[in-house]
């Protein structure tokens, strides 16, 4: 028998199957790819666009989370394990201002950065939660 038939991954993946099916666990994932493609095009929509150390900070971040959401949306049963990495990326998202190189700070960009960087972690928290919950049956769903 190969590992993928054995019957603890096969109840892992039925569980984790589960999880994603939740309406709650949808929201979550569909919301945290909006946050993350606002900040990926967040330095042309606010207008910082020039600096472009943070810009192509954003622009990466916000790519690298979109695609996180969206794995998480196909295959939540084979990425919950990288479900960690969407709040790490929301958190380098708060601080990025004050640590990228050769930024010229304004009120409008350290605002983008830290709504968009909290909304992206707080969702990514969630969607790690949703993954780490014992699974109660119906009453979840």
């Amino acid at each position: 028998m190969s590992i993928e038939r054995h019957p603890d991954i096969a109840a892992l993946r039925d569980r984790y199957d589960r999880v994603a099916e939740r309406p709650v666990t949808q929201v979550a994932e569909g919301l945290m790819f909006i946050a993350a493609l606002y900040v990926a095009a967040s330095p042309w929509i606010v207008g910082f666009g020039d600096q472009m150390g943070l810009a192509m900070c954003n622009l990466i971040a916000g790519i690298a989370v979109a695609l996180l959401a969206v794995g998480f949306t196909s295959a939540y049963g084979r990425t919950h394990g990288m479900t960690f990495v969407a709040p790490l990326l929301g958190l380098w998202m708060i601080v990025s201002p004050w640590l990228v190189a050769d930024v010229s700070t304004t009120t409008g960009m350290i605002w983008s950065n830290v709504l968009g960087g909290a909304i992206v972690c707080l969702l990514g928290l969630g969607v790690t939660a949703m993954g780490m919950r014992e699974d109660r049956g119906d009453r979840m769903k």
